[in-house]
């Protein structure tokens, strides 16, 4: 089983990274963090170190100096459920669930689980269903329906299910073996342009201009850590959107957020004006849907020539599913976790894993897929497309390896958590959350800017630092 650091190792070389630059990595704690069979606390550690670690080279390409980064594993494992710890005004999280979301059985005797936190998708459920959205009715007619039957139907329906498969029934399917294929990040260029100079700055990615069109938790994450290392981060929402308010909190912390109106020609133009002084563009949307918006990778690294443009996708760019909704709930589901969980822990149905590790997970390894595309366009020149997916990180995650006695390791305590939590004001109040946990000797992450409600600011870039 690999080492923490041997992980890391294997995931620098895949973005291209220098070698010699692992020698600024210290990586502290022991496995199990938390209860599952699974190495959550390694990918926790490794997928926040990644990260760290550009930013590091990056502030070494700008002429800072060599630093040391350092990530403890409680601390990270804490950050990747940090939705969990945050309290607002003294008032810890609201359940975030949905009364109809979670899982059923279907009248195969098979299980499927429902996301039902957006209104839209709620009611497509019910809709596939014909029924009210009321738990006892949806299992009712639920036991009239295969499991593979009804998942297909509610997609089509415009809903957001998953059926549970073991690993060995998701990995016959097409879209697996299409993922296999696939590294868990990928960094391509797709577009000549001139190297982009630097901007001034005392950290990291001080000046970088980053579009943050995403929501829920791992494209928010990805924002939020670019911000930690002093980014201007616009976090993009449209007037109409559902958002899960303490998500927005949560994952707001140091960026921008303003409303734009991409359904019409004058959002569309706003955008456009933003993205050809932006960086990094970084988005959630599924791959059809932005480009009917005019905001494909190709156009956009036409429209600004050397930005480094970020997908993030539930089960991949490829295959069958490729164009398919889901959640970090569901892609557990689907691709075999809640299964293996269930069967290590000894229970007849799904067990979850004990945090969002496929959205906590992704959205660091999203932002260190961000990182090394800008050191390469610093470097050759060119526009870049970085991709990543809950799947392929699942993917990830699956081949570290499992963890014999997993499942008996305690739950943090609040003492646990108490350390790593950090008062800063915000426009909902006092927050108390989960500081960063990958730690730069000498550019300390932090994050400049409070969590806002979303549209607090005009779609207007604050002004570079003047060299």
């Amino acid at each position: 089983m690999q080492t923490p650091s041997d992980i890391l190792a294997d995931l620098w070389k895949l973005a291209g990274g220098a070698p010699s630059a692992l020698d600024a990595i210290r990586l502290t704690g022991d496995e199990p963090q938390l209860p599952s069979s699974f190495r959550v606390g390694a990918a926790a550690q490794v997928s926040v170190a990644a990260a760290g670690l550009a930013a590091a080279e990056i502030w070494k390409m700008r002429g800072g100096e060599a630093q040391e980064v350092a990530v403890d594993m409680v601390h990270a494992a804490v950050e990747c459920r940090s939705e969990r710890y945050l309290n607002v005004a003294g008032k810890p999280p609201p359940p975030t669930w949905d009364p109809t979301a979670g899982v059923y059985r279907t009248g195969d005797a098979r299980f499927v689980r429902l996301h039902t936190n957006f209104a839209h998708h709620r009611a497509a459920v019910c809709k596939a269903l014909n029924c009210e959205p009321e738990r006892e009715k949806i299992q009712a007619a639920l036991m009239h329906w295969e499991g593979a039957a009804f998942e297909t139907a509610a997609y089509a329906a415009g809903g957001v299910v998953s059926l549970m498969r073991s690993f060995d029934q998701w990995s016959a399917l097409p879209q697996a073996k299409a993922l296999a294929e696939l590294p868990v990040v990928s960094i391509e260029k797709i577009g000549d342009a001139a190297p982009r100079p630097w901007p001034t700055g005392d950290r990291p990615l001080a000046g970088l201009r980053v579009l943050d069109l995403s929501r829920v938790i791992a494209g928010p994450v990805a924002g939020r850590t670019l911000a930690a290392h002093g980014a201007d981060v616009m976090l993009i929402s449209g007037p109409d959107l559902p958002t899960i308010p303490w998500l927005v909190i949560d994952t707001g912390r140091g960026k921008l957020s303003t409303s734009v109106e991409l359904k019409s020609e004058a959002g569309r133009e706003t955008l456009r004006g933003l993205l050809k002084d932006a960086d990094i563009f970084a988005q959630g949307y599924r791959p059809r849907a932005i480009a009917s918006l005019g905001f494909a990778p190709e156009e956009a690294a036409k429209l600004s020539p050397g930005i480094v443009y970020v997908t993030l996708s539930a089960y991949g760019h490829d295959g069958p599913w490729a164009d398919r909704r889901g959640f970090d709930s569901l892609v557990q589901t689907s691709t075999g976790f809640n299964h293996a969980e269930g069967v290590a822990a000894g229970i007849d149905g799904p067990k979850e894993l004990p945090a969002q590790m496929l959205d906590h997970a992704t959205g660091y390894l999203m932002a260190f897929g961000a990182m090394m595309g800008r050191l390469r366009q610093a470097r050759e020149g060119g526009s870049w497309h970085v991709r990543v997916s809950l799947a392929q990180t699942g993917r990830w995650l699956w081949n570290l390896g499992r963890l014999t006695d997993g499942l008996k390791a305690p739950d943090f305590s609040r003492d646990t958590v108490l350390p790593f939590l950090e008062e800063t004001p915000s426009g909902f109040g006092t927050l108390n959350g989960v500081s960063h946990s990958g730690r730069l000797s000498r550019t300390p992450a932090f994050w400049a800017r409070p969590a806002m409600p979303l549209g607090s600011h005009p779609p207007e870039w604050p002004p570079r630092e003047a060299a």
